[in-house]
């Protein structure tokens, strides 16, 4: 028996929705890096700057998940936490740039004085694909700091 189109074009659909859904699973969601973050913060809170920001920059797992990590900014640009590239701490990033020249880091430290949650668009290197990629990152501001995780728009 030959397929009709309409009998391949269900199959292709059908394959399509399918792939869809598995990918869709590898990737964190807005959702998801908003829920992180809402976390981080009150992990901040009860047990304290130091030995949250630990466990953010030493990846413990519940403040990782796929391409998901937490970052904390201190509002002088300085990063705190990073849980995706531990040779960041320490580092000022106020001035740095992506590579559409956004001041990204100066962008967000702003926000957090004006606004303190927001979410912020820029292109950063995806710790899974090693690839600079559109990024969404969601932040909330914490006393002195901004607290953030953000997700990749595949």
């Amino acid at each position: 028996m030959i397929p009709t189109c309409k009998t391949l074009a269900t199959a292709v659909l059908g394959v399509a929705i399918l792939t869809s859904a598995a990918v869709a699973g590898e990737w964190a969601t807005k959702d998801e890096a908003q829920a992180m973050v809402v976390k981080a913060v009150a992990f901040v809170k009860s047990q304290g700057a130091a030995k949250a920001y630990d466990a953010f920059t030493k990846k413990n797992p519940d403040f990782i998940d796929r391409d998901l990590y937490v970052v904390v900014y201190g509002m002088d640009g300085k990063v705190l936490a990073h849980g995706a590239n531990e040779k960041l701490v320490g580092k000022d990033l106020l001035d740095a740039q992506d590579v559409d020249g956004k001041y990204y880091v100066k962008e967000r430290v702003d926000w957090a004085k004006s606004k303190g949650k927001f979410w912020q668009e820029y292109k950063f290197v995806n710790p899974v694909t090693k690839k600079i990629e559109p990024k969404q990152m969601y932040c909330e501001k914490l006393d002195e700091t901004a607290v953030c995780g953000g997700v990749y728009k595949l």
